[in-house]
């Protein structure tokens, strides 16, 4: 049996206003994770409404076949990219209202078989379907010193990257790197405490990188950004929470740009002092909310 969900969602009272769910409605939470968006938003819907949650992770939905039972939802393992083939397998025209959370759950931190914690060690998988793709281990033990400098810059955004390319790879000529730990110590041997260094563990960008890099995130997002409003009824809302700024600039520049919908909140809603005292992982978050016309 699944352990029970320790995930907390964020931006949670915020999500059900700018959506504004109604008895009856359809809606879906494209990254459903731990389900605390998809609980909320099936309460406001009712028995007569439904709530379609997706989620690259089977684990996930397997939790969530436990705790969930009993509401008006429909999992489906799926990348929310591929929303329009689900909503085509389904018979379901178009939705009320769509949200999406970039960020991990707790969940899925707590792993320890998947490695996207580097203080909780394991597997350096980063995989958020563990069936499919290529885990990160096998990733930095493979590419060149080039390769890791671009990608950790790119999607890390981190400013050592060279020096810490140079690290993994002087370090699997001795032995292949194979947990999340191993890496992360690695990291922090090489990179230069900052100041914010007590908030801001210096692995967290490498990590990022790697796990975007591992599941192709960015070009799930991109997709799903021009696909999903077609999938919306006029009137219907896209809420999405990022939690870097490659996310929120390609959240940004999409809805400004897409003649089908209208923006909503022109500066990102941000979670205020007592979620972020409660939750520090909601700290980085930005919610953006788009009206289809």
């Amino acid at each position: 049996m699944s352990e029970p969900t320790v995930h907390v969602p964020v931006l949670l009272e915020q999500v059900v206003r700018w959506l504004d769910p109604r008895p009856g409605q359809v809606l879906v939470d494209g990254t459903f994770g731990g389900g605390g968006h998809a609980r909320a938003l099936a309460n406001a819907v009712g028995p007569t409404g439904l709530v379609i949650g997706l989620d690259r992770d089977p684990a996930a939905l397997d939790a969530a076949e436990q705790s969930l039972r009993g509401r008006p939802l429909k999992l489906v393992q799926t990348n929310f990219c591929d929303l329009p083939e689900t909503l085509k397998q389904l018979e379901i025209d178009a939705v009320d209202g769509v949200v999406l959370d970039l960020g991990l759950s707790s969940d899925q931190l707590a792993d320890r078989n998947r490695g996207f914690s580097f203080s909780v060690d394991g597997p350096l998988d980063l995989r958020f379907d563990p069936m499919s793709g290529e885990p990160a281990r096998r990733l930095i033990n493979r590419l060149s010193v080039e390769h890791l400098t671009e990608l950790i810059s790119r999607y890390g955004e981190e400013r050592y990257s060279p020096r810490i390319a140079r690290a993994i790879v002087a370090r699997r000529h001795d032995r292949p790197i194979e947990t999340s730990a191993e890496l992360a110590e690695l990291i922090r041997s090489v990179v230069p405490r900052t100041p914010d260094a007590q908030r801001i563990d210096p692995a967290t960008r490498t990590f990022q990188a790697l796990r975007i890099a591992v599941n192709d995130e960015l070009k799930s997002l991109e997709i799903a950004l021009r696909r999903i409003p077609d999938c919306l009824r006029p009137g219907a809302r896209l809420a999405i929470i990022s939690f870097h700024s490659l996310e929120d600039r390609r959240v940004k520049e999409a809805f400004l740009a897409d003649s089908r919908l209208d923006v909503l909140t022109r500066r990102p809603v941000r979670p205020d002092e007592r979620e972020i005292a409660e939750n520090p992982r909601s700290r980085s978050a930005k919610l953006r909310v788009a009206q289809r016309r």
